[in-house]
């Protein structure tokens, strides 16, 4: 797996995981051909057959179904009972950003939790680009794989619609082959 396709994926998966689908992130997945055939051969047919105010419509109707109203896509609510973000350097996430540079804005986002998917995901994204592979393994093993695995596959069942449905199976692939790359670049390096 080269570097350029991960800081490609994990930026789609960031946007994916960020917020509901608009229009334009609509349009882009209909013109790229190869990303849908990657993401699934139900998502392809979907999304190239079915017209863009459906798909916006169904698509901002799941998003919001699966992870605003069911059960949001942050780290600390799925591993801690108590469905509390913890803030600051309290938060295991704030503190291994803060180690790596890596700063949050949170007021540039509706995101209200350092640990929510699409900040993880970006995160990984900015460590793939500065080719920081022992840290991208160790936040890969230590924050990402444990939780978002078996969170999507529980969630694949509450998805309604192709693309949500094959976005959880492309996850727990993607990260299960990143995970094996980088471990076997760990053993090796």
């Amino acid at each position: 797996m080269n570097n350029e396709y991960r800081l490609y994926i994990y930026a789609f998966l960031s946007r994916v995981m960020s917020d509901i689908p608009d229009r334009r992130f609509i349009n882009d997945l209909k013109n790229n051909s190869s990303l849908l055939e990657i993401i699934g051969e139900e998502t392809n047919e979907w999304i190239t057959t079915t017209d863009t105010e459906e798909l916006y419509e169904q698509l901002n109707t799941d998003y919001t179904s699966m992870y605003v109203l069911n059960t949001q896509p942050v780290e600390s609510f799925v591993l801690d009972a108590k469905n509390e973000t913890l803030v600051g350097l309290q938060n295991p996430v704030m503190g291994f950003y803060f180690t790596h540079g890596f700063e949050v804005n949170m007021d540039q986002t509706q995101i209200m939790a350092p640990d929510h998917l699409g900040i993880e995901f970006a995160f990984m994204q900015t460590l793939v680009y500065r080719n920081e592979v022992k840290s991208q393994f160790e936040f890969l093993d230590q924050h990402i794989f444990p939780w978002v695995v078996p969170y999507m596959m529980g969630m694949k069942s509450m998805a309604d619609t192709p693309f949500y449905r094959d976005m959880c199976d492309f996850i727990v692939e993607f990260l299960s082959a990143d995970y094996e790359y980088l471990a076997q670049g760990s053993i090796n390096g």
